[in-house]
């Protein structure tokens, strides 16, 4: 049985922000993946299915929203231990993503512990398991994206964090556009054979480059100069940690490989800024006014009942918005 082929990357009409940030990460997947936020219908799927093209294995795998933590790192075989009496490892999830894609639909309904094990497999690009009487250590590298509305429920910001990028879908579409996604989409999928012979030189090209770009990726030096513009500006944005100051550089390393250049350019640290940024962005509370000198204190400041207290203005503390969050219609 011959498997439908997936719907074009370079046929996929908008989403350019989605679509760089996807090619960015297949060319250096220590980016740490893309969270993707939208509503639903936005071919979030497609466009992730479309990136699996762009990677030499063309591996696609999707994360199953009720998988457990053996299906996705893999457990003892019981065949060859129940019928054998060895210890044999009997692969998981991430055994089968390797050098591809790794989808997690929702993945904001995942439990919390499975999206921070998968985050970590991630990032190491290596799945150690150590249960059941066996020990094993596989290659688990690849591009994780995962998708969210957050009207259904936020990731905790550790774990958000630790995503490399993170775009927003609009789902207020132009007409025009419309019109020409549903007609692409009904052409693909009255003969999908076809379809895709019709885009293959533009896929083809796009293959091309994302190659070529892997291939230049490490001779282009990370300059103290990018990072000291990067640095000024995370700190600037008020963001926790130096995640964000990492991948950031990296993804400014990436898109000057796919441009073709030999170092890191204004334009490279501009393009992926607010991949970044977005989802770790901080907004700083204005800081309370001081009382002019020698004014008295107002009694009325006082509330009653709170003694001494009552004298000393409350703190102000830096709990702004993390960052915005579309409204878009739950899911019926």
């Amino acid at each position: 049985m011959t498997d439908i082929p997936h719907f074009p990357l370079s046929a996929v009409v908008g989403a350019d922000d989605l679509k760089l940030a996807l090619c960015l990460t297949a060319i250096d997947p220590k980016i740490g993946g893309v969270l993707i936020e939208g509503p639903r219908g936005m071919a979030k799927s497609t466009l992730a299915r479309g990136l699996a093209d762009l990677l030499a294995s063309g591996q696609f795998v999707t994360l199953p929203l009720g998988a457990t933590e053996e299906r996705l790192v893999g457990t003892l075989d019981l065949d060859a231990a129940l019928g054998e009496g060895r210890a044999q490892f009997s692969p998981g999830v991430l055994a089968k993503a390797d050098g591809g894609v790794l989808y997690v639909d929702e993945v904001n309904l995942l439990a919390d512990h499975l999206v921070d094990l998968l985050l970590d497999v991630a990032a190491s690009g290596t799945n150690l398991i150590e249960r059941d009487g066996i020990s094993h250590r596989h290659s688990a590298r690849f591009v994780l994206i995962g998708t969210m509305n957050p009207e259904e429920g936020e990731l905790r910001p550790q774990l958000l964090d630790r995503f490399g990028f993170n775009v927003a879908l609009s789902g207020q579409t132009l007409p025009a556009e419309r019109g020409q996604i549903i007609r692409r989409r009904l052409n693909f999928d009255s003969d999908p054979q076809a379809f895709c012979a019709q885009w293959a030189e533009p896929q083809s090209a796009l293959r091309e480059r994302c190659t070529q770009a892997r291939a230049r990726l490490d001779s282009i030096e990370l300059d103290d100069q990018a990072l000291a513009q990067i640095t000024e500006r995370c700190f600037a944005a008020g963001v926790d940690g130096l995640r964000a100051d990492l991948v950031w550089l990296r993804g400014a390393r990436a898109h000057a490989a796919w441009r073709g250049a030999s170092a890191i350019a204004e334009e490279d640290i501009e393009a992926v800024a607010e991949f970044a940024l977005r989802h770790r962005r901080q907004e700083q509370s204005p800081p309370a006014s001081a009382p002019n000198e020698g004014q008295a204190p107002n009694p009325s400041d006082t509330s009653p009942g709170q003694g001494q207290w009552g004298d000393m203005p409350a703190p102000s503390l830096p709990t702004g918005a993390r960052r915005d969050v579309p409204t878009w219609p739950k899911k019926p």
